[in-house]
């Protein structure tokens, strides 16, 4: 694959991610942030099919996309991608700003839809803040992305 495919591809792979993440928020926002019908069998089930190494692999994906791992993959993923010491350290900083960008259009979707979570018991890991759109799934993706 040439590499003028491979960033179309890409390009188009994240103009579908965009368009879904639209269609999913406004059909949230529609609800004002209750949960949809679907939202309660599923939360059933899943609750109810969690074996042991299942919660072990979300937590651990949790872990992945909070804290100060996805910032040091961006810096690690700059350092990589420049050719030069001056071109590796504006490729990091582009990452973290970018990366700190879209936690801060994050932030601001979570506050106009104010999504509650489910309710505590049936969490399988440490959650805080509204619940749409999730933290550490936005920014896996937006780490994943840089």
């Amino acid at each position: 694959m040439r590499r003028r495919d491979a960033a179309d591809l890409a390009g188009s792979a994240a103009v579908g991610a965009w368009a879904a993440f639209a269609v999913l928020a406004l059909v949230v926002a529609g609800g004002h942030g209750a949960p949809l019908r679907v939202d309660e069998r599923l939360l059933s089930w899943s609750v109810g099919h969690r074996p042991a190494t299942a919660v072990a692999v979300a937590r651990g994906v949790t872990a992945t996309g909070t804290g100060v791992v996805p910032y040091l993959l961006v810096v690690v993923a700059g350092a990589v991608a420049g050719r030069t010491a001056r071109r590796r350290a504006v490729a990091a900083l582009l990452g973290l700003v970018c990366l700190a960008t879209g936690q801060l259009a994050r932030l601001g979707v979570m506050e106009l839809i104010a999504r509650p979570r489910p309710p505590r018991p049936d969490w399988a890991t440490h959650a805080s803040g509204w619940a749409f759109p999730s933290g550490h799934t936005t920014t896996s993706a937006l780490t994943a992305a840089l």
